[in-house]
């Protein structure tokens, strides 16, 4: 019922979107008197926000294009490399890299969006790496037919698409993980070396995850500690429509997940558009462009699968099963101590409103066995949970940074600036 009264919704605020965006541009067409006198620019603005704000959106393309690296500018190739039911394994490449260029694997967050959120990160770590990305399925459009898809599944996807990268000269791929992918990646790693896997990472970079959600909780975390699990299948999970692939299939949607991002924040999102209003009203198009672009991404939205979601909210942020020794994969306990060469770098952002500090810094007091080393903290001042992995800060700080981590992790400690 829940998600058949949203698509019924979607249905008609997109006709009253549609409606609105063809009244904006007979205000705005310079042909019509209209967009020259009184009130005319100033409803057409109006108009033009709303149909933006109303208009329903699809999975985006990561239109990665071009990289300059050193001057230089290179056309990016992108391809799929492997494909699975739940999530194929994009890479991204250009003829400026070199034989001996790091083999990156990007773990996109499975929590609501899709993995182009991330198209700032893979844009700029493509111009000295080669980058592989995890580019997970709306659940909504895979079949009953492919079956499940748990936190279980999620770390077999991980191994396979390192195993599918290989190892080279210099051993396994790099792997780098934002935000909730964190606690499976660091899973993964552990079970690999476990397993003396070649293919296990050279190196793992965690940012903003919540590998320990007792230190520093978030409103977030909050939300997940203060209800019952029954809540959350009783008032979150609903049934995929019959006019989706997926039909019938128990999901967590991808539209609750943004009414809640977009709840957190409220008056921030509400004065974003009416700035892109005012922008709009003089004149100032690149502004509102801006704008749009950002929600463009961020109101794109996927589902989760329903056991993939309640075991999340389950095992990491009601029960720590990491933390404590007692996550299991497939019935086998995971043991972090198993980790002593994959060098581990622990990002988070001074801002971060969904991570709190050392939440994801728990992870190098956990991995016991592993060199010091081999262990960095990175805390980046005046950055957000967002700003960790887009943006200015990341582009010209912490990208750097990793890519030092990458270089240099595995052998020698490397000097990263550190707060607090």
């Amino acid at each position: 019922m829940l998600y058949n009264a949203y698509e019924l919704q979607r249905s008609f605020l997109g006709s009253a979107a549609a409606a609105a965006s063809i009244g904006s541009e007979m205000l705005s067409n310079p042909a019509l008197p209209m967009g020259y006198f009184g009130l005319g620019p100033v409803i057409a603005s109006a108009l033009e926000v709303f149909a933006h704000a109303a208009s329903p959106r699809g999975k985006p393309a990561f239109g990665i294009e071009h990289v300059v690296v050193d001057g230089e500018e290179y056309a990016v190739e992108e391809s799929t490399v492997l494909e699975k039911p739940f999530g194929n394994l994009l890479r991204f490449t250009h003829d400026g890299l070199g034989a001996d260029a790091p083999r990156l694997l990007i773990v996109a967050p499975m929590s609501g969006h899709f993995a182009t959120l991330l198209r700032g990160t893979v844009a700029r770590m493509v111009e000295r790496s080669v980058v592989y990305i995890t580019d997970w399925a709306d659940a909504k459009l895979v079949p009953t037919s492919a079956g499940r898809f748990d936190l279980d599944d999620y770390i077999d996807y991980l191994i396979a698409f390192l195993e599918h990268i290989g190892p080279d000269a210099s051993g396994g791929a790099h792997m780098l993980a934002v935000c909730q992918p964190s606690v499976p990646a660091l899973a993964a790693t552990a079970m690999m070396a476990a397993d003396s896997n070649p293919c296990r990472p050279a190196t793992l970079t965690l940012m903003g995850g919540p590998i320990d959600t007792r230190e520093a909780p978030t409103a977030v975390n909050d939300v997940a500690m203060d209800r019952p699990l029954s809540w959350f299948e009783n008032n979150v999970i609903a049934t995929v429509p019959l006019a989706y692939p997926g039909a019938g299939r128990t999901v967590y949607p991808g539209f609750l997940q943004l009414a809640g991002f977009l709840s957190m924040n409220l008056g921030s999102h509400i004065q974003s558009h009416i700035d892109m209003f005012k922008h709009l009203v003089t004149g100032d198009e690149d502004s509102a462009d801006t704008t749009k672009a950002f929600y463009d991404e961020y109101r794109s939205v996927a589902d989760m699968t329903s056991e993939f979601y309640l075991q999340t909210i389950e095992q990491v942020f009601q029960k720590h099963a990491l933390p404590k020794g007692e996550f299991f994969h497939r019935g086998k306990r995971i043991d972090l101590g198993a980790i002593t060469e994959t060098a581990l770098l622990a990002i988070e952002g001074e801002c971060d409103d969904i991570s709190g500090i050392g939440q994801t810094r728990a992870a190098l007091t956990l991995a016991v066995n592993l060199p010091e080393a081999r262990k960095q903290y990175f805390l980046v001042p005046g950055v957000g949970h967002y700003g960790i992995f887009n943006g200015s800060k990341w582009r010209g700080t912490i990208a750097p940074a990793v890519e030092a981590w990458i270089q240099h992790g595995p052998t020698e400690h490397v000097e990263i600036p550190v707060l607090g």
